[in-house]
C-alpha cells in the first residue's frame, strides 16, 4: 500500500497485476490499481481533475488528465472516504506511476493534492526495478 497526505486529503492506492488479462509474450502488461481518497479535514471538497503520469520500465511517458474519477466528481465531507478501482496497461513487466488530483474546496478555491508514486512489478518478475 503507497499513502501520502496533501492539506487533509489522504490518498492510499493498492496496485494489482492482472495476469489473466495480460499477454507477456506480446508486450503487453496490465494492472489494476484500487485508491482511496479520504478527507482527514474541516471541510467539504470536491474531486474535480486527475493528472498521471505514467512510466515503463524502457522510460517512455505517457501522461493523462482527465476529469473527475471514473466519470465522477466526488464531493467528501469532513471523514467521509471514495474509493474507486481503475488500470493501466504498460508494454514492460513494470514501471510506476505518479499524479495529482486538483480538488476544490466548499468556497471553489482549487488546490492540488498529491497522488503518491507507486509502483507496478509484474510478481514473477525477477530483479524488480522499483
Amino acid at each position: 500500500m503507497y499513502e501520502s497526505t496533501t492539506r487533509d486529503i489522504k490518498v492510499s492506492v493498492k496496485p494489482k497485476f492482472l495476469a489473466a488479462q495480460s499477454k507477456p509474450q506480446e508486450g503487453y502488461f496490465v494492472w489494476s490499481y484500487t485508491i482511496t481518497i479520504e478527507n482527514t479535514g474541516p471541510e467539504t471538497v470536491r474531486l474535480k481533475t486527475r493528472f498521471w503520469k505514467i512510466t515503463d520500465a524502457a522510460g517512455r511517458i505517457q501522461e493523462v488528465r482527465g476529469e473527475g474519477v471514473v466519470g465522477e466528481q466526488p464531493v467528501l465531507k469532513p471523514g467521509e472516504s471514495f474509493e474507486y478501482t481503475s488500470g493501466a496497461p504498460l508494454a514492460t513487466s513494470s514501471g510506476f506511476m505518479v499524479g495529482s488530483y486538483q480538488m476544490e474546496s466548499f468556497d471553489g478555491k482549487p488546490f492540488d493534492v498529491d497522488i503518491p508514486a507507486f509502483s507496478l512489478d509484474q510478481p514473477s518478475q525477477t530483479g524488480a526495478l522499483h
